[in-house]
């Protein structure tokens, strides 16, 4: 049997592989990407994935993926195996990639390093960075102003994620009788512990989650849906999975990001250095709303989002 991370090579090349003949057209020539832990998580992890099959099919390179690299020692293999491949431009999709980036990219001078919400900076690499604050906040809104318990609960991932407090203040400033309770798994893929969790939270009376983390957003909003609460979707329109139950969702377009990335790498456009992005991008939205999403706390977000858009500034800042 082979080694699991060479079968994972093997599959890519197979699936993804593009036309020989286009490399050396414009500056691109392949495209790898790592990711932490899965494309299969139908969140962050698939966002990736799926911005990585645009790439391939707009810019006609092949690309490739490797799963659940999560070391740097993980990180220097499978960059290497993509520089053997022809590789250029990498993708490490999580924000710890960063720091191992700066660590190898001297020993690979012809690739550009890309990775997602980070401030590690140097040569050839690049971080794009979600201003999350604002999609948090508008998120909060929704749940603040549906919530029937004046209870909501946020089940995030890690303390530093800036979603996490605009959400708070999303919902005090749409209601300040809401309580908000904050709880940490600490891990973007924990599922036991984001569910005992939840449990608890269910028994304190909260009725609206925020499932803010990549692997158990997804089983927290089917045993949500199960259990005939509502939550706000994480990253990606989650509404698909539970269309009563997701009032709405708070969404990254990494996809996008992956191809204006590239484009910009094969024009010799793209800067080294820390990009932000935001609504003004159209790098975040909402999603779709819930039919349980009252028209007039619809309409009262979609304003907020518009003006924001317009001035850079949230509701409670103006």
């Amino acid at each position: 049997m082979l080694p699991r991370l060479l079968l994972i090579t093997v599959l890519v090349m197979g699936v993804l592989s593009g036309c020989a003949d286009t490399m050396g057209k414009g500056k691109i020539q392949s495209v790898g990407m790592l990711v932490e832990s899965t494309v299969h998580d139908q969140a962050w992890g698939q966002k990736g994935y799926k911005g990585l099959l645009q790439i391939k099919e707009e810019l006609d390179v092949d690309v490739y993926f490797k799963e659940h690299i999560q070391t740097k020692k993980a990180t220097h293999k499978a960059v290497q195996e993509f520089s053997q491949k022809g590789v250029n431009l990498v993708f490490g999709h999580g924000s710890r990639f960063g720091q191992y980036f700066d660590e190898i990219q001297k020993a690979y001078p012809d690739i550009h390093f890309v990775y997602f919400n980070g401030n590690v900076k140097g040569e050839n690499i690049t971080s794009l960075n979600f201003s999350a604050h604002a999609m948090g906040f508008f998120g909060g809104m929704v749940a603040g102003g549906f919530s029937k318990t004046n209870h909501v609960g946020i089940i995030a991932a890690y303390e530093w994620q800036p979603e996490v407090e605009g959400f708070y203040e999303g919902v005090k400033h749409q209601n300040p009788n809401v309580d908000v309770t904050i709880r940490y798994v600490r891990s973007w893929d924990n599922k036991m512990r984001a569910k005992q969790i939840y449990s608890q939270m269910k028994s304190q009376n909260v009725d609206v989650y925020y499932p803010a983390g990549d692997s158990f957003s997804v089983p927290l909003i089917q045993q949500i849906n199960k259990d005939g609460l509502h939550a706000i979707g994480y990253v990606s329109d989650q509404s698909e999975i539970a269309p009563n139950t997701i009032l709405t969702s708070t969404i990254q377009h990494v996809d996008r990001l992956y191809v204006q990335t590239a484009k910009q790498f094969n024009k010799g456009e793209l800067k080294e250095g820390i990009l932000t992005f935001d609504f003004q991008d159209d790098a975040i939205t909402l999603g779709k709303f819930s039919p349980s999403t009252p028209e007039p706390l619809v309409d009262k977000v979609k304003s907020a989002v518009k003006q924001y858009k317009k001035t850079g500034q949230l509701p409670h800042e103006m």
